[in-house]
């Protein structure tokens, strides 16, 4: 079983300066790298306190690459609704190969309505742009003299530089939530599944329903899901309780702002979106403990959830998200190293990493 860090900004100059905001998560970077953690994942996102901090992954991710040995790198995600193929395939292979092919692609479809807003981009229709930029990036990382004519975008004879450093490129990952259809065409499409159990038990079928369709399609494959979700180990579970409480609250606070703009607006391709916020609204830290969404707690504990989690979902790896709510510091470096020392090994002895997910198109 693989084990990371995850990243998902939700500070702003009001809470934590951008400058103690990097040099807090460089240091977890490290620290993972050192402790022998397989992966550094960042989210992208624009505008807002819920990720605004990182506009750019990939960015994050080079500066990770120069700073570390092993570990490697994964967009948690990447939105490549507001990007252009040709661009995001050139940014990509460049990063490949600063990090000497340690980096991996995650793509999310992007879901805050301001996104769409500023950008310009419409909601409806967002699904056919999101597939359509990942197939064009995908073919300009695998092909040469690429031509592509699409109603969102167009180019003829176009061949990315630099080449990919992997081959044939960075195993591509896609985030999905809760649409059933959502899971099954990440498992038809070949590509690995990350999940984010936020608030409520997960709901193995999706897992289920992803394998099955990447089996049915991709019978040489191997289907790979990787859960990110919020950790805090401490030396007794009321000692990580109090650590982590303060912070989930704040980190639903921020998300739950960032949802304002769904109380009104509907769309077609996010049915289930509308109101979200108010959702979000009426959760807290012990709601995320009590459905093991967050997992929180003294060593014993947590290895204790763990084995729970994949008895259920039975997930290739989790991401750890450790800058929630402003978490940071000695606290969460001590937090990291109690979960490097004393609980990842219950689940890696004698064990072998398993590979990256394939770069299946």
């Amino acid at each position: 079983m693989r084990f990371g860090v995850s990243f998902l900004p939700d500070s702003s100059p009001e809470t934590k300066s951008p400058v103690d905001y990097y040099r807090e998560v460089f240091d977890l970077c490290r620290l993972a790298d050192e402790s022998g953690l397989d992966y550094v994942k960042m989210t992208e996102h624009y505008l807002h306190a819920y990720g605004g901090y990182c506009p750019s992954p990939l960015t994050f991710l080079a500066a990770v690459a120069a700073q570390t040995r092993q570990i490697r790198l994964i967009t948690g995600c990447t939105l490549p609704v507001f990007h252009h193929p040709v661009k995001l395939a050139s940014y990509i292979a460049m990063v490949d190969a600063i990090s000497n092919g340690r980096l991996e692609v995650g793509f999310a479809r992007a879901y805050l309505p301001h996104e769409f807003q500023t950008f310009q981009v419409p909601m409806d229709g967002s699904r056919q742009r999101f597939e359509a930029t990942i197939d064009a990036v995908h073919r300009l990382l695998t092909e040469e003299q690429v031509t592509e004519d699409t109603p969102y975008f167009s180019f003829k004879d176009a061949t990315v530089l630099p080449r990919p450093t992997q081959s044939p490129r960075p195993p591509f990952w896609v985030a999905a939530v809760q649409t059933p259809e959502s899971f099954e065409r990440i498992g038809r499409f070949g590509h690995g599944l990350l999940i984010t159990p936020t608030g409520r038990e997960f709901d193995t079928s999706l897992t289920a329903r992803y394998r099955e369709a990447f089996a049915a399609h991709h019978p040489d494959g191997t289907p790979r899901v990787m859960a990110s979700m919020p950790l805090v180990v401490a030396e007794t579970d009321q000692k990580a309780r109090e650590l982590a409480d303060p912070h989930l609250n704040e980190y639903l606070k921020v998300w739950a702002s960032a949802l304002d703009t769904w109380d009104e607006t509907v769309s077609t391709d996010y049915a289930q979106y509308t109101g979200l916020g108010s959702v979000v609204r009426t959760m807290t830290a012990k709601d995320l403990r009590a459905t093991g969404t967050a997992f929180v707690g003294s060593p014993e504990h947590v290895a204790d959830q763990i084995g729970h989690f994949q008895d259920r979902v039975g997930a290739d790896g989790i991401l750890w998200q450790v800058d929630f709510g402003g978490f940071g510091g000695t606290d969460a470096m001590r937090s990291m190293e109690l979960f490097a020392e004393q609980v990842r090994p219950q689940f890696t002895a004698g064990t072998t990493p398993a590979e990256p997910a394939g770069a299946t198109a």
